[in-house]
Parts: structure tokens; sequence; C-alpha cells
């Protein structure tokens, strides 16, 4: 805890004077332009691997980088999404992922998580892509695990269109939806293509996306 509040104290003493003008603007309102929805593990932080300033994202952070779906009864993940969408009108939202993902590790090897029901029954909402990945082949364990990673973001991709505020939002072209891995060793980051199905680099391929928005032509 020492270092934690240790490093409070330089962020007031030397971050914090550097950057007045903007936490001054930022004081009474925020405009960040995406939703970045990744795991909560401590070695990926989105703000980090984006280089961005804070107000730039709105960022959900949850074991396994999960959006449920839709439902009856939205929580946390909902209520984050519907407000990032409806109220802040971001442009893009990005399901990242990464590498050697605890959560998705435990479904791909079906580890025993009794001791934690809690955990268990949120995982739950990466079944779709637990039945996909365990009708393919894999050459070993790592690869079913890297395997799982990457259906895991497709699922949740799919997920997060049956909320009616990202529904609305892409027939009105409003957004586009990006699903990422960051390999954690390398720094590298895949980015799936809707168009093809498959993931690239992001490098190679900046412009690439999940789903695009389909602006509706006036008739």
């Amino acid at each position: 805890m020492k270092d934690i509040i240790d490093g409070f104290l330089k962020f007031q003493r030397d971050a914090f004077p550097e950057r007045v003008k903007l936490f001054k603007n930022l004081a009474n309102q925020q405009s960040p332009r995406a939703l970045f929805i990744s795991c909560s593990d401590s070695r990926l932080v989105p703000e980090l691997v984006t280089q961005r300033e804070p107000g730039d994202l709105f960022v959900i952070r949850n074991a396994g980088n999960i959006v449920p779906s839709y439902g009856p009864e939205p929580g946390g993940v909902s209520a984050s999404v519907e407000y990032a969408v409806a109220a802040l009108q971001v442009a893009d939202i990005v399901i990242c992922g990464h590498s050697d993902c605890g959560a998705m590790t435990a479904i791909a090897t079906c580890k025993c998580l009794d001791h934690m029901p809690a955990v268990a029954s949120w995982l739950r909402y990466a079944d779709s892509a637990k039945v996909v990945n365990d009708s393919r082949h894999h050459a070993d364990q790592p690869s079913r695990v890297d395997a799982m990673v990457r259906e895991n973001v497709i699922a949740q991709l799919a997920n997060i269109q049956t909320h009616p505020s990202v529904r609305l939002a892409l027939e009105e072209g409003r957004v586009v939806l990006h699903g990422w891995i960051y390999d954690i060793e390398s720094g590298r980051i895949d980015a799936f293509d809707g168009a093809t199905g498959s993931f690239v680099s992001l490098a190679q391929n900046p412009g690439v996306c999940a789903v695009a928005h389909q602006a509706r032509r006036a008739a």
C-alpha cells in the first residue's frame, strides 16, 4: 500500500501540475471518443497501451472482457455501455482480450471453479465461445487457450450488438465496433477483421474494424 500512496504523491507533485489545464477542462465534463472494454488483468492498462490521456477513454474492465447480452435485469456492464453510447455518444467501441488470460484459460481447460462460484457464473457469458472453441482441433493446450481468447472477443462483439443503444447507434451510423487481442510479451495487437472473419495485425491494418457503422441513406 505504501507504494500506491507514494505513487499518488508523485502524481500530485509531478504529473498533475503538468496537466493542470487538462484537469481543469475535465472538472465538470467529459467527452471520451471511445468505449474500451477490457479484462481486469493487471497487465493490461488501456490508457497505457493506447497512450491516451484522462478523458479520452470510457473504460469498462471485468474478468474476461465480457459483455453480457442485453436482458431484463441489466447489470453494471449493460448500464455502462448504455451510458457511453446513448449519453456520451462514443464513436468507437473496443473489446480487448489479451494473451495468458486467466478467465479464458479456466474455460478452455475446464478448470474446476467450484471454489469461486461467482466467477464460474460470470464466465457463463462466454459459453458460445467455448462451444465453438471446443468443436475445433487444437495442437496443444496453449493453442487451445489462444483460440479461446479470440473466440471470446468475437462472442462479446455479438453480445454487445444485442444492446438497444448499440443497435441503434449502428443503424444510425454513429459507432464502429473493434475486437482486439493484446499480446503482453510483444506488445502486439491483433484486430478482428469483420470482412474476412480473421485477426490481422493492427499495426499493418490500422483501418480494420469488426463491425462498421451502416449509415442509412435518406430515401
